[in-house]
């Protein structure tokens, strides 16, 4: 029995975890819940999983959590905390073994910190985690002696296809050494709502538009993220600091199946792939179930059902976003932080109709650019938070200013 911690219950990430455990009560119990505002969702699963202790992020709907806890008139009513505390509290609660990182974006950040300093194993679905402080939390790692293991499709696909490989130790994979013969990590990605949009026709794209997936029902934030491909760069990022591999042998195919979730190439030209359909519970499930595999009623993988699978390479000028993560992450530093900020922070805007999806990229470009003359190599975590909220506040202030024209030129080659 695995005793779990959801740190954004509410969420996607959160209500398929809950499901994975409805499903496997034997090998499953959930002891924390934390969720940012929606407490009728909350309460819903309070009464089904019965947890130890609860956090809503939203200090404001503390009391009405608390009466909606009261109705339910449990044996064993759960503690009931709020706010940032809260929160970290259900993090490192003393009785959870695995914690789910379920809450998007950079505010997930110091939560996860929490489950890893105290000494938690992660199940890791905040990919902002990484990619905006992966100096910080790898060191750490190491030093709770937590292990990390990854839960979006295409980490846990790589991740599953680097067991394979003789020298790899699967129980402290984050060595930063690369594993013996491993040549290059293919990332697929869907290409997103506009896989099939000339890139001239994206000057009409609506908010409607970007946050429709053609394979996956996942947040709008994400979904826009998946339109811009931003999502995918963001991976290369994490990509590096999970399994230490270079820049230069990452590399993004689109796949708009979604069947295969990523691929490793061998030294001898040899290629592993993980397969499935595209059901975020797979991977969800073997961070949680890591080293072994429990059985399930889910549907099998049917390759003659899919007929065929097609790839294709991705077209920098139409995804300027997948450059600028490139970028970003070779700079290293504070580089990633900002631009993951920037970009969540433009994507916020873009959903606010303050913006138009192609000026997305622009803000991001301009805040990493202004960021150069600061950049910090060695950062510590205050030092990411600090610039985590300038690069927020940087393109908010430059979004007041006015439109910008985009420049695709430009904003392609920063690859």
């Amino acid at each position: 029995m695995k005793y779990i911690s959801i740190l954004g219950s509410t969420g996607s990430i959160g209500t398929q975890t809950l499901e994975i455990v409805k499903e496997l009560p034997s090998k499953f119990k959930v002891v924390a819940l934390s969720a940012g505002k929606n407490i009728d969702l909350l309460t819903k699963q309070v009464k089904i999983h019965q947890p130890e202790v609860i956090a809503i992020e939203d200090e404001n709907l503390l009391l009405d959590l608390k009466n909606n806890i009261s109705d339910l008139r449990l044996e064993n009513p759960p503690i009931i905390l709020s706010g940032t505390n809260g929160i970290n509290s259900v993090a490192g609660w003393d009785s959870a073994d695995t914690v789910v990182t379920g809450i998007v974006g950079c505010a997930g950040l110091i939560p996860t910190m929490t489950a890893i300093n105290a000494g938690k194993n992660i199940a890791l679905a905040n990919k902002e985690t990484l990619i905006a402080a992966g100096s910080v939390v790898i060191p750490a790692l190491k030093k709770n002696k937590s292990r990390l293991l990854p839960a979006d499709s295409e980490h846990s696909a790589i991740f599953q296809c680097l067991q394979g490989l003789p020298n790899y130790e699967t129980a402290n994979f984050l060595t930063g050494q690369i594993p013996k013969g491993l040549k290059a990590i293919h990332l697929t990605a869907s290409g997103g709502a506009f896989r099939d949009w000339a890139i001239e026709d994206l000057k009409n794209v609506t908010v409607k538009d970007a946050t429709s997936h053609p394979n996956w029902d996942m947040g709008k934030k994400i979904t826009v993220d998946s339109a811009t491909l931003m999502n995918k760069g963001l991976e290369v990022i994490e990509a590096h600091y999970l399994f230490g591999t270079s820049y230069e042998n990452i590399e993004i195919v689109i796949h708009p199946q979604s069947i295969i979730h990523s691929m490793i190439e061998m030294e001898d030209s040899s290629v592993l792939a993980q397969l499935g359909w595209p059901d975020m519970k797979l991977p969800i499930l073997y961070a949680m179930s890591w080293p072994e595999r429990f059985k399930t009623n889910w549907k099998r993988l049917n390759l003659s059902e899919i007929g065929k699978l097609t790839f294709k390479e991705p077209d920098e000028f139409k995804y300027p976003c997948m450059g600028l993560a490139y970028a970003a992450g070779k700079s290293s530093g504070t580089m990633p932080a900002v631009l993951n900020a920037a970009n969540e922070m433009a994507v916020e805007q873009f959903l606010k109709e303050k913006i138009s999806f192609q000026e997305i990229p622009t803000f991001i470009s301009k805040a990493c650019e202004s960021h150069m003359e600061n950049l910090n190599l060695s950062p510590e975590l205050e030092d990411i938070l600090e610039v985590d909220n300038w690069a927020r506040v940087f393109v908010k202030q430059e979004i007041k200013k006015g439109k910008y024209i985009v420049e695709k030129k430009k904003t392609a080659v920063l690859r």
